[in-house]
């Protein structure tokens, strides 16, 4: 590292992920190359945001905001592009941390996923935050020149890097505030030389931006005849787009802005554009996604809306406006309501925060169920990238829990298929005369609830099962109690009971048999002892021996997995064990007048039914003992 006192100058090696990176981007790995503009005009955007927020608290920074703007210029003689803005700019510390790194975790995963699918790179640098590097797949070297709001005049900050691994940093003069980002561009470049390239590109892609993008032109005569002068002319229409009226908004200038909004290179799903006047006054414009972000499971996953008062920018990830299970929701909602000086700390307890809070939600949940409704495929492409989260909606949000249940889907007995597709009002549509319960089974995974022998009983009878394998179910279901009016019914408890769906002869033979082998119960349980909280006759079952449930109200095998799984405590499960006295195990078990190698058949139906139902037992020796002892014998 090298450096003088004059310029402070200094030279640094790039975050190792960042030379990655600029690898990729050197080696013109994206195919559209123009999405470099759009992201470079709209951080400039974000700039302009950023002052007037600033502004806000210290009014010195900044006064009025007509000169705002955007200007676009090029050389071709010396190759380059120069985009500029007068926004907060930014100070030495600022471009470190934001063009020496990737300041996010998990780029790791980033790189893996462009090398699973490189035809679709370019909706990838928008999921990760890398926009500023996209500026490498034109040019060969860039230089950013910076100047933050209220610095002084001789400390502003020149950064310079050719992508080869370290960047040079340097304090300069520079008279406006804002920031200068130089383009060199290399050969496959230079296409973007051009007053007609350059406008097509900023119409294409920033005409709802609210501040002026202006493109230096060249002047010309009556006759057409350039007189060797440039003037600025604003190119894109600079009004902000979510403040027009719906009907003079077209549905490629809303995916537009949705990707100036998010950073996003995919189109998104499917939104929602309000106007609303009454109790509140504001203005929504709301996106789902189409993909999920990479981190939407990480603890600090940024989520919520853009929330602008009185068309100001006040803050990015006002989450407040919008409940954590809603979190994939991108967009912005600007208020009449809120004070400009508003912090996040005065939202969390304000009355209008909390009211349009409770409107926003029922907004996008109206959205989701209108998508439901009218376009199942598109519905099973959101379920597949958000369902895992929708599903912390019934714990979360009680006052909306039947609209959001309403929106689940999960796999069934119904369909062979692990897709998750079946909602519960499917479900309810197709159960049969007398039923007053929704069956479900929670399992590791969809092989797993589809093999179980407790849909034995269920298979025989024509009763539809919900098949529950993703982790949070089991969580789920403890909020989850009802739909419609119907009640939930966990096929692995020992409180199931399908009398209604069993004539009276079949009633009758089952309590005799159950009278018949009352002896060999208690066998069993004097053997097991404490092992188990108790032992019973079950005649759900046909081609399985014995399975092992728990009480209604005890702590269920899956919810015991979560708990550990997530390094808590849990508390043994004390579990009833279940055998089929109809089985041939089972009759040849009761046979047994030696109590040595009774105890050995009982090793075996315990230890079967533990692998069934957790996949694992606490001593698989004492179980392997029992089996080799009976195939010698």
């Amino acid at each position: 590292m090298s450096e003088t006192a004059t310029t402070n100058k200094e030279t640094r090696g790039f975050q190792s992920e960042v030379k990655q990176l600029l690898h990729l981007m050197i080696h013109s790995l994206y195919s559209n190359k123009e999405i470099f503009l759009r992201e470079l005009i709209s951080n400039a955007s974000d700039a302009a945001d950023k002052l007037r927020f600033q502004a806000l608290s210290d009014p010195e920074l900044y006064q009025g905001d007509a000169d705002l703007g955007v200007k676009l210029s090029f050389d071709a003689e010396a190759n380059t592009i120069t985009v500029s803005d007068n926004g907060v700019g930014m100070t030495r510390d600022d471009v470190i941390e934001n063009l020496g790194t990737i300041a996010k975790s998990g780029t790791a995963e980033f790189f893996s996923k462009l090398s699973e699918q490189q035809t679709k790179d370019s909706q990838l640098i928008g999921q990760f935050g890398v926009g500023f590097y996209s500026a490498f797949i034109v040019a060969d070297a860039v230089t950013v020149r910076t100047r933050a709001a209220g610095v002084a005049t001789e400390e502003a900050v020149q950064w310079y890097s050719k992508g080869e691994g370290e960047y040079t940093i340097e304090t300069v003069d520079k008279e406006s505030r804002g920031t200068d980002i130089i383009l060199h561009l290399r050969e496959e470049g230079k296409e973007f030389l051009s007053e007609w390239r350059l406008r097509d590109v900023i119409s294409k892609y920033s005409d709802h931006i609210s501040i002026p993008v202006y493109l230096q032109v060249a002047e010309k005569d009556e006759e057409g005849k350039e007189t060797g002068k440039t003037n600025w002319e604003q190119v894109n229409k600079a009004q902000a787009l979510w403040t027009r009226n719906k009907s003079d908004v077209t549905d490629d200038e809303y995916k537009e802005f949705y990707k100036h909004v998010t950073h996003d290179f995919a189109e998104p799903l499917v939104w929602a554009h309000n106007r609303v006047e009454g109790k509140n006054d504001y203005t929504s414009l709301l996106y789902i996604p189409s993909k999920a972000p990479w981190d939407m499971f990480n603890r600090d996953h940024k989520h919520g809306l853009k929330l602008y008062v009185q068309r100001v920018f006040i803050m990015d990830d006002a989450a407040q406006f919008m409940p954590s299970y809603l979190r994939f929701v991108r967009g912005l909602i600007d208020s009449n309501d809120l004070p400009l000086n508003v912090s996040r700390e005065i939202l969390q307890d304000n009355k209008v925060t909390h009211s349009l809070r409770s409107a926003l939600t029922k907004r996008v949940l109206k959205m989701l169920e209108s998508l439901a409704k009218n376009d199942a495929e598109k519905y099973q492409s959101f379920w597949k990238e958000f369902g895992l989260v929708l599903k912390e909606g019934p714990a979360e949000d009680m006052s909306n829990k039947e609209k959001v249940a309403g929106l689940l889907r999960f796999s069934s007995t119904n369909e062979d298929s692990s897709e998750q597709n079946v909602s519960l009002a499917d479900y309810v549509s197709r159960m049969k005369e007398g039923q007053d319960k929704i069956y479900y089974l929670t399992a590791d995974s969809y092989s797993a609830a589809k093999n179980s022998p407790h849909l034995e009983q269920f298979k025989s009878k024509g009763l539809e099962v919900v098949l529950m394998y993703d982790r949070i179910d089991e969580w789920l279901m403890n909020y989850l109690t009802e739909f419609d009016g119907k009640q939930f019914q966990s096929i692995t408890k020992a409180g199931l009971d399908l009398s209604q769906f069993e004539d009276e002869q079949e009633k009758e033979k089952h309590k005799e048999t159950e009278e018949e082998f009352k002896s060999v119960v208690e066998r069993v349980k004097s053997y097991l002892g404490e092992r188990v909280k108790d032992v019973r006759t079950t005649f759900k079952l046909a081609s399985t021996p014995a399975v092992v449930v728990t009480d209604d109200f005890e702590m269920g095998t899956q919810m015991a997995k979560l708990l550990e799984a997530a390094g808590q405590a849990a508390p043994d499960v004390k579990y009833i064990l279940e055998i089929n006295p109809e089985h041939t195990m089972v009759t040849r078990m009761a046979d047994e007048p030696d109590e040595e190698a009774f105890g050995r058949w009982v090793e075996v139906l315990l230890g079967q039914a533990m692998l069934a139902e957790r996949g694992s037992m606490e001593d698989p020796s004492q179980f392997l003992t029992a089996v080799n002892q009976l195939l010698i014998k």
